[in-house]
């Protein structure tokens, strides 16, 4: 159900029920069949003032009646009114459309909000309930600056101010709930109204049935319609752009326009709209994008994969979405690029792509950056490949060492000796517990001194006797008598 407001005077007045829509075009009002594309006009509305021009419908499918509200066009505002036809149920099929016997009355709008009575909002504020036969069953008196109202459902209205929009149920006479939008100028609901669209010049709020606001939409240019889809996307239109939002926000664009037009369904790929001139329009979009996002947002994870493996999704747009929304794992679906693939799986944690990834790089930063996240993961295999393409040498031997991989520890002391890298050459026989190869470190660096004392408390007595008497007498320093051995500890794994 839709309805509009004030200040779309370029808008066609029009009311979907089911798979129709009821549209004023030349003061006859017509009926548009979806899918068949049949459009027939139903009745001839009757003259009036020629500042009043028709902008919102309110269909009664049981009494089979229809509310035509005007708006008043002249500069100096001036009166405006509502009136009620009844619609023959012949008449749709008859080739002579007769003039409406509709009963006309002063006010600003009127709604259905049940099957024999329906809500007016006078031009002094109050709120009249009258039933079919136009009698006023029950006045009530509304504060707050009550400029217009919307349908709402069985026994409900909207109620709008300049600053505000209140769910109001008449039999109660209370206000439910309340949202503070200002300058709202049309209301749309779901399907299902559990949610629906307040639309102002250049904002649209997402609000769930209770007036709770699930999301902000802004826009550069006016917003001219909406209509929900079966699965909940609402669709818009601003005058160049065929849009979509879904219930948190994420919103995008579906196609460009050729000419602004005003949305009156959305039914799969196909969009009923009428333009300017109330002529019917079919437009077909491709749903893809918001259905996607639409399956992310509903955990449909079956539906994301299979759309994944057949969909058209392409575009750095889409790789963006799924990383900002935390979903990298799918993104690397969609990219092919190395760098791309590499970040994506560094951020989902996938040490396998990020390791296909950084062969294809060969860069000493990923490499880095790989060893990090594997080391994170405990993937020790993968950070010693990382250590050893970015010759971190010092890394890849305490690597070896908490490991308990001796072999390679070994291999590391030999590496560093070939390279003539001292300290890394005396750090491994640290490591490796290898007294007789750190002497040997000790002594070609010229420290023999150290070399004695090293040896002397390891219990390498000849050794340490060949230095001593290599060192003059008050050279050779004192052993301390409680000094230990300095071995590393058996790795436990």
């Amino acid at each position: 159900v839709s309805t509009q407001s004030t200040g779309e005077r370029e808008r066609p007045a029009s009311v979907v029920h089911e798979n129709s829509v009821f549209f004023i075009k030349d003061r006859f009002l017509r009926k548009y069949t979806f899918g068949s594309g049949k459009d027939v006009a139903v009745l001839q509305l009757k003259h009036g003032d020629s500042n009043c021009q028709p902008n919102c419908l309110s269909y009664n499918p049981a009494e089979s009646s229809i509310i035509v509200s005007t708006i008043n066009s002249s500069k100096s505002g001036g009166t405006t009114y509502y009136e009620v036809y009844q619609i023959g149920k012949d008449r749709g099929d008859r080739s002579d459309v007769q003039m409406g016997e509709g009963k006309r009355m002063k006010g600003v709008t009127a709604v259905w909000v049940a099957r024999n009575r329906y809500a007016a909002l006078d031009s002094a504020g109050k709120l009249l309930v009258k039933s079919s036969s136009h009698e006023t069953t029950k006045t009530v008196e509304l504060t707050g600056g009550i400029d217009y109202i919307y349908y709402a459902g069985t026994g409900t209205v909207l109620l709008r101010n300049p600053e505000s929009v209140s769910l109001y149920d008449i039999q109660q006479k209370i206000t439910v709930a309340s949202v503070r939008i200002p300058k709202v100028v049309r209301v749309v609901w779901s399907n299902d109204m559990s949610h629906l669209a307040l639309l102002c010049k250049r904002t649209i709020a997402i609000c769930t049935r209770k007036l709770e606001l699930k999301a902000t939409i802004h826009e550069s240019v006016k917003i001219k319609s909406a209509a929900w889809n079966e699965q909940g996307v609402l669709i818009y239109t601003t005058a160049n752009h065929i849009k979509y939002t879904l219930h948190n926000g994420d919103n995008g664009i579906v196609r460009t326009l050729d000419l602004p037009i005003y949305i009156s369904a959305v039914k799969g790929n196909s969009v009923y709209c009428l333009d300017r001139e109330a002529k019917p329009r079919v437009l077909t979009i491709d749903s893809t994008e918001f259905k996607f996002k639409l399956a992310l947002v509903d955990k449909k994870y079956d539906e994301v994969l299979h759309m994944v493996r057949n969909a058209n999704l392409y575009g750095q747009a889409i790789i963006a979405y799924l990383q900002k929304k935390g979903y990298p794992e799918v993104a690397l679906h969609f990219v092919k690029d190395p760098k791309t693939r590499f970040n994506l799986a560094v951020e989902c944690g996938n040490i396998e792509v990020a390791m296909s990834a950084a062969q294809q790089l060969d860069d000493p930063a990923v490499w880095e950056k790989l060893s990090e996240i594997a080391l994170q993961q405990g993937n020790h295999q993968v950070v010693e490949i990382a250590y050893q393409r970015t010759k971190n040498f010092e890394k890849l031997s305490f690597l070896y060492l908490i490991t308990g991989n001796m072999e390679k520890l070994r291999k590391m002391q030999k590496i560093a000796e070939h390279r003539g890298d001292t300290n890394s050459h005396y750090q491994n026989t640290l490591y490796t517990g290898d007294v007789a190869e750190r002497v040997k470190v000790l002594k070609n660096v010229g420290q023999r001194g150290l070399a004695y004392l090293c040896a002397k408390t390891h219990g390498l007595e000849e050794e340490a006797a060949a230095i001593a008497a290599s060192l003059p007498p008050e050279q050779i320093p004192q052993v301390t008598e409680n000094a230990k051995l300095l071995k590393p500890g058996v790795p436990i794994m």
